[in-house]
């Protein structure tokens, strides 16, 4: 008996040499983190709740600084959130591939935008590319004054009352990004099976965070029988449904009234202004797939990406954005001050040039977005060894980059958990470091849309909320 018991010993003592020693795992430990269990490694540190996990990066920023590594037989990842580290890593071309924590959207979004690489990523991008044309947010102006609009009178009726109001920036978000990209208005047909949508969205983050959290749902086929697997998949029939139901209407309506498209570049006559219709970033993918550039799959894919990342993201930026605001009186009066200056007693609707004087909205929008970015990190793969913080770090390695905390550091950002809008005016601005501010990520793979939410849409919400007075509300 004893001498099996010294065997499994010695056995188990081998898989912890072999598992937490080998070539990969050295170089990494040369970096400070977690401390190491026997086998698991660090594992046990994500064991955590979601409110405990959010946490984590921040004590684990300020117990080890401005690099530390995390290891799991046979995954391992550096994580940097210092603006000189994360230009190494964003700003080139080999570095593009995404880490392996975004394998768990996978199943939801395929090879989209956000997770393809290589030359299919750069295809995808010169397909999608034409629509975040500048020019285009001019068709869609009236629209977004609409729901905004709607949103606004939505909200006037319960001023009274304490509301999430959460779920309302999401319906807003999410028949803008319908009306406008997708080029689909939503029906009181399609309402229901929008809201489904939403909900499953919803669901579907808290079972991503199950897998991110439980080592062991890394494998595919544990994590498929297993009942948050079961789950998963349910959701992802809902939200996959609705996509799919956008795409055929928006080909039926094709069909009936045609598409005016005949390139897929932008050009100094503007492609986008021949039709007198409003061109959806849609139509482009439709177009591209007659051209036999894309596939159905690859439509559904973009959809799918644009979808989520259009109306979720989005709202959240928003609902912070409000709730920064709504705490400080005296900054809701320089923004009525600012609004009356352009406006006067006129009720028109902002036109592009209005909203390009929004400046110091724009300083709020930011300052949000500094706080409370909505994806508060990111993660790439290394394809090629880099020096980190005086680090060698080897090519392949993951590399996570806490934008969250980046953003809060104070020899950045003096006062950084202060909300203060003047820290962007335009001569307080001078000086930074171009990737201390990086809500959209930096890089060649950036947010495609990220040059127009400032000047045009994202404005659009506030604007109209502010002209009601309803931040203290």
């Amino acid at each position: 008996m004893i001498v099996y018991f010294l065997y499994i010993v010695i056995f188990l003592c081998c898989v912890h040499v072999v598992f937490n020693y080998n070539g990969k795992a050295r170089a990494l430990k040369r970096i400070p983190g977690f401390r190491d269990r026997f086998i698991v490694g660090n594992a046990l540190e994500l064991l955590l709740s979601p409110v405990d996990l959010m946490q984590l990066p921040r004590k684990s920023a300020k117990k080890f600084g401005k690099i530390f590594r995390f290891w799991s037989f046979p995954i391992g990842a550096v994580v940097i959130y210092d603006p000189e580290d994360i230009e190494k890593v964003l700003q080139s071309m080999k570095h593009n591939e995404k880490a392996l924590i975004y394998r768990i959207l996978q199943p939801w979004l395929k090879d989209g935008l956000l997770l393809s690489n290589g030359l299919k990523w750069q295809q995808r991008r010169k397909i999608l590319t034409p629509s975040f044309h500048f020019n285009i947010l001019k068709q869609f102006l009236v629209t977004l004054e609409e729901n905004s609009a709607r949103l606004v009178k939505d909200l006037e009726g319960k001023v009274e009352q304490e509301i999430d109001i959460v779920p309302l920036i999401s319906e807003f978000t999410l028949n803008s990004i319908c009306e406008t990209s997708m080029g689909t208005k939503l029906s009181d047909e399609t309402s229901s099976a929008a809201l489904s949508y939403k909900n499953a969205i919803y669901e579907l983050g808290k079972k991503f965070v199950d897998r991110f959290t439980k080592v062991h749902y890394n494998i595919d086929f544990i994590f498929a029988l297993s009942s948050i697997g079961r789950q998963q998949k349910r959701y992802l029939e809902i939200v996959h449904d609705f996509t799919k139901r956008v795409i055929k209407d928006r080909k039926e309506y094709i069909e009936t009234f045609g598409i005016d498209i005949d390139e897929m570049n932008v050009s100094d006559e503007d492609i986008f202004f021949k039709s007198k219709r409003k061109t959806a970033m849609l139509d482009l993918l439709i177009s591209a797939q007659n051209k036999g550039l894309i596939d159905d799959n690859g439509v559904q894919e973009e959809v799918d990406t644009f979808m989520f990342e259009g109306h979720d993201t989005t709202a959240a930026a928003l609902a912070f954005c409000l709730m920064s605001i709504a705490n400080d009186k005296g900054i809701q009066e320089r923004l009525f001050s600012e609004l009356d200056g352009i406006f006067g007693d006129s009720s028109q609707p902002a036109t592009m040039d209005d909203l390009s004087r929004m400046q110091y909205l724009e300083c709020c929008i930011k300052e949000s977005l500094r706080l409370y970015p909505p994806v508060h990190l990111m993660g790439r793969t290394l394809g090629e060894t880099v020096t980190l913080s005086d680090y060698v770090v080897e090519k392949g390695t993951y590399i996570l980059i806490l934008i969250y905390d980046m953003h809060r550091r104070e020899d950045l950002f003096k006062d950084a958990l202060k909300y203060n809008p003047d820290r962007f005016l335009p001569e307080n601005s001078i000086g930074r470091h171009p990737f201390s501010f990086i809500p959209f990520s930096a890089g060649p793979r950036n947010c495609i849309g990220d040059h127009l939410l400032f000047s045009s849409g994202f404005k659009y919400f506030p604007f109209k909320i502010a002209t009601k007075n309803h931040y203290t509300q």
